[in-house]
């Protein structure tokens, strides 16, 4: 699988993730995902070596719905994502768009208000994604053992 394509759907995954608060008032199942998210993380390859992230994303929810965007840059990769996903009962399904390298997606899985296990799935692989929050810190890991980009992983903290 091309590192590139692996990278932005590993990122989109992670947008998905994100639920919106424009005001921290979001209802919803997702509420606690909502808002403006900004901080850094690392995306490891295949070889082992690894390079620093920087990553912003704004999010909106709604309802039982979520919509986001993400953008993340490295020195070696930039990523602009959006999804769309909806929640029902403990689980969640939607779609993702990285627009930056024109892939496209699906995502499900299950979540709480505080945790989110999903596969985000495109044509000939798919990447497991865990997301944590707790108060104002949101974590993410995404992992494809094997790939050319075997992981990323994401601290992100609520903006004002």
């Amino acid at each position: 699988m091309n590192a590139r394509i692996f990278a932005a759907s590993a990122l989109a995954a992670s947008l998905l993730v994100f639920v919106p608060q424009g005001s921290q008032a979001a209802d919803g199942p997702l509420a606690n995902f909502a808002g403006n998210w900004s901080g850094s993380g690392k995306i490891t390859v295949k070889d082992g070596s690894s390079e620093r992230i920087r990553c912003r994303s704004v999010n909106n929810a709604s309802g039982k719905g979520l919509a986001l965007s993400l953008r993340c840059a490295s020195d070696s990769y930039k990523f602009a994502l959006a999804s769309d996903i909806t929640s029902d009962g403990g689980n969640i399904s939607g779609s993702w768009n990285e627009t930056t390298w024109g892939v496209i997606g699906s995502l499900s899985g299950t979540a709480t208000a505080s945790d989110i296990q999903a596969t985000v799935s495109a044509i000939g692989f798919s990447v497991s994604l865990s997301i944590r929050t707790s108060g104002t810190a949101l974590n993410v890991s995404i992992k494809s053992p094997g790939s050319e980009v075997s992981e990323v992983t994401i601290s992100m903290v609520r903006g004002k």
